[in-house]
């Protein structure tokens, strides 16, 4: 790959920050540590031509902003990587600087396989030990519902990971032909009257139940209180059902992503 470039304005100018999921791609536009612009679509396979098209729409929302100094690039799906490894290498005239274990290298890992360890994790590890302090875990409700925890000392110590609640629920309705698909949110009553009340108080109370006992099962084995922050596309409903979730940061991936790349300059 080619090498990167430096550039002496990067924390002036924009930075993109792309986190691609199996189920959304979030996008984030930062304006030195201000998030600007955040998108999420629907993560599926595109062209670099294709995906130009996206980026170039989206930032032509943000009039008066200069085009992006640079680029961050993490993703845990390898098919769609190469698409937009090759779109921000043209949209900001050098390669993204990608997320792992090995740019990470600040960040002591405690995986026995550190190279195992997921991006969108690492980013997460970065952002909350910098911006809430630790020991900490974060709680990221998405594809998957993964619990990463950082210890008092700022060490990734690694974590758990569960089916996510959209996952868990199409499942769910897959298997049973007499369940019809509901919408997510917050139920009215634990005692459903009706199918679709009683699927929203399984699936909402259920993923909040899951996370309030793995939250406390993971706190004590860690030194010291640690701070519970959740993000991911299931953060607003599922996380003000939760009883150990301090805050949600919806942008805490992408605000992980952005310390690295000033990390790097």
């Amino acid at each position: 790959m080619p090498k990167r470039r430096t550039r002496a304005s990067s924390r002036e100018t924009p930075l993109l920050a792309v986190d691609i999921g199996n189920s959304d791609s979030v996008i984030g536009l930062f304006q030195g540590a201000k998030l600007e612009g955040f998108w999420r679509l629907t993560s599926r396979s595109q062209t670099a031509d294709e995906v130009m098209l996206v980026l170039d729409a989206l930032l032509r929302r943000k009039h008066g902003v200069p085009a992006p100094g640079g680029a961050v690039l993490c993703s845990v799906v390898p098919t769609l990587s190469r698409a937009w490894y090759d779109a921000l290498t043209r949209i900001t005239g050098a390669p993204p600087l990608e997320v792992n274990a090995k740019t990470a290298s600040a960040l002591p890992i405690r995986y026995r396989d550190k190279l195992a360890v997921g991006a969108d994790r690492i980013a997460n590890a970065l952002a909350v030990r910098a911006l809430y302090g630790t020991p900490a875990i974060v709680v990221d409700l998405g594809t998957a519902t993964t619990f990463d925890c950082v210890s008092k000392a700022g060490a990734y110590l690694g974590g758990v990971i569960a089916p996510g609640i959209g996952t868990s629920a199409e499942e769910l309705f897959r298997r049973a032909a007499r369940l019809p698909k509901v919408e997510l949110k917050r139920p009215e009553r634990a005692l459903g009257r009706t199918t679709e009340e009683s699927l929203q108080a399984g699936v909402i109370w259920g993923a909040a139940g899951q996370v309030d006992a793995i939250v406390r099962r993971l706190a004590l084995e860690m030194q010291g209180t640690p701070h519970v922050i959740a993000t991911g596309g299931y953060a607003p409903i599922v996380a003000p059902e939760c009883e150990t979730i301090n805050r949600v940061d919806e942008g805490l991936t992408l605000k992980g992503m952005r310390l690295l790349w000033e990390a790097q300059r």
